[in-house]
């Protein structure tokens, strides 16, 4: 059964205002961590990195669960298919892939700290950097799967 209309189309406004946020910050950081590292010295990019993420890591989380609990309400009634479950396993890889790359930043921060003083770990330093890219286009594709996912679901 799909909700009433009084309900949905507040539901249908909070999640899409939630998924615009979650995905708007995706493409900001990206923006803003490729002018950082053209313009910023290791130590002052390291203290801004730091601050960028624990801001958008509340912002960006609560927004993506948000969004994720406005379309589980929304597809409530759904009969459980094949294109739901295909939304389920990549909503659920979504949230395992931000953890993750939630995890190897922090990680990467104390690293990079680490490797102002001791330049033997730049090694280190560009494999956790290509780990990293590879985890934000992780998080990249698997967002837009769900918007497609998402978009094939309402229609």
């Amino acid at each position: 059964m799909i909700p009433p209309l009084a309900t949905s189309v507040p539901l249908l406004v909070v999640g899409a205002l939630a998924a615009a946020i979650w995905v708007g910050g995706l493409v900001a950081i990206f923006i803003v961590a490729r002018t950082a590292s053209a313009t910023l010295e290791p130590a002052q990019r390291i203290a801004f990195f730091r601050s960028l993420g624990r801001t958008y890591g509340i912002v960006g989380s609560v927004a993506l669960l948000v969004a994720l609990a406005a379309g589980a309400i929304l597809l409530d009634d759904h009969p459980w298919d094949g294109l739901l479950v295909a939304a389920a396993i990549v909503a659920a890889a979504l949230l395992l892939a931000l953890a993750a790359g939630m995890a190897q930043a922090r990680a990467m921060t104390r690293l990079r700290r680490r490797a102002i003083d001791a330049p033997a770990l730049a090694g280190q330093v560009r494999r956790g950097a290509v780990l990293a890219a590879a985890l934000r286009g992780a998080i990249g594709l698997l967002t837009l799967t769900l918007v497609i996912l998402g978009a094939a679901l309402v229609a």
